[in-house]
């Protein structure tokens, strides 16, 4: 008889990529915090502790707009899967997501850069919300921070790309937002922590071997999504 503990491993693989893609974070995310930073007020600027409100708001509002962006590829998942039938449409789908995993794998060990081109998907979107974002410039409240980081969590980026195709493959649309949700928080270290972790990882990410195992370990997690066989959350009991 199998039981599958009460806990996606979804969540696990999302929360593991947005860890692994934390050296892609820092290089887009960590511009966006600068701006921000820089329409504060000096008195804000140059205190931590008041400073890290509007960053905390900033990484809400964009893991918001992820966990936002998971629910309604739940929503297409559902319809796209509705002709082929749940267990064949959900298969095509776990492959598909393991086949764009691997290649964000690839491109961060720098072994496929035209990953990169993917990001042109939702260029067009972007285009009609971003200048929303700067009308909140200067930024004056955590409010502002919080709206500012939701329409900034839209930029088009390959690595949401690849959590949003694993978010795709759970057949389900709250556990579709769930695991972007881990996604965002995956990346909430390294992005929340700018200006005091950030010189060890822009080290790291200039060694290329350090690039190449963390594109390994993301061409793992696509096997795992992929062959859910695999997967460490289910136990066999008889």
């Amino acid at each position: 008889m199998e039981h599958t503990i009460p806990f996606n491993a979804s969540y696990f693989v999302a929360f593991a990529m947005g860890l692994f893609s934390s050296m892609h974070c820092i290089g887009m995310c960590g511009s966006i915090i600068g701006t921000l930073t820089l329409s504060l007020k000096p008195e804000v600027r140059i205190s931590k502790a008041k400073l890290f409100p509007y960053v905390l708001n900033y990484n809400l509002g964009r893991i918001s707009s992820y966990a936002l962006a998971g629910m309604l590829v739940g929503v297409i998942e559902a319809l796209l899967t509705m002709p082929f039938g749940e267990g064949h449409g959900h298969r095509v789908l776990q492959v598909l997501s393991a086949v764009v995993m691997t290649s964000a794998g690839l491109y961060i060990a720098g072994w496929f850069p035209r990953f990169a081109y993917i990001e042109k998907t939702g260029a067009r979107f972007w285009k009609l919300i971003e200048p929303y974002g700067r009308r909140l410039i200067p930024v004056k409240t955590c409010k502002q921070a919080f709206l500012f980081g939701m329409i900034w969590g839209w930029l088009p980026c390959g690595l949401v790309y690849a959590a949003l195709a694993l978010a795709a493959t759970t057949g389900d649309i709250v556990r579709s937002g769930l695991t972007m949700l881990a996604f965002g928080f995956g990346t909430l270290p390294a992005v929340i922590s700018v200006g005091i972790i950030t010189s060890t990882l822009t080290r790291l990410s200039r060694m290329q071997y350090f690039k190449q195992i963390v594109g390994l370990l993301m061409i793992a997690l696509a096997l795992l999504a992929a062959l859910p066989w695999l997967n460490p959350m289910r136990l066999q009991h008889l």
